[in-house]
């Protein structure tokens, strides 16, 4: 299996979304863009599952940074980390504009799908478990025009950023 081009974000999982980001903006990196309290139904380990949580995104040159906070306990691909690991890195995310052919080739893998949704928001998205990978799971996100506007936009505000306002609220 050939990777689907080159990785674009990496993600943490976080108790203290907050938190963690004055960490990040300590290091240089922002501005952050946050969305809270986004309920996600997703399936699960192959059930349907419900969850709310708040994200974060931010470039580093041409890296995108997420950070996630679960804000709730219902069992998730994060809780569980969570449980095994503690607060830190989680995945490492490809982008695809054709999903379909990608999660065909993945499927060579042998990696089991373990969190996959999207579907009701127009960007499908799998988190798939490595065996002894460098990360709990690989992301493959489908690249639609409204992922390439955001990943443009979170690249250049990161670019142009002078340090003020490091932390901005988006809705949905």
């Amino acid at each position: 299996m050939k990777p689907p081009g080159v990785i674009r974000q990496i993600g943490y999982v976080v108790t203290d979304l907050d938190r963690a980001l004055d960490s990040w903006v300590a290091l240089g990196v922002g501005p952050w863009f946050v969305i809270r309290n986004l309920g996600q139904r997703v399936t699960y380990r192959g059930r349907p599952c419900e969850i709310t949580l708040s994200l974060a995104l931010a470039n580093s040159g041409d890296m995108q940074v997420e950070v996630i906070c679960q804000h709730d306990d219902t069992p998730s691909v994060f809780t569980e980390f969570l449980a095994a690991r503690g607060p830190g890195f989680h995945q490492l995310a490809y982008w695809t504009e054709d999903f379909e052919s990608t999660m065909t080739g993945m499927a060579e893998t042998g990696w089991p799908v373990v969190w996959s949704g999207g579907e009701d928001v127009g960007t499908r998205f799998a988190y798939l478990e490595p065996s002894g990978g460098p990360a709990s799971v690989i992301e493959i996100m489908e690249l639609t025009d409204a992922t390439a506007g955001m990943a443009t936009f979170l690249r250049d505000a990161a670019a142009s950023w002078d340090g003020t306002d490091p932390i901005r609220e988006l809705s949905v």
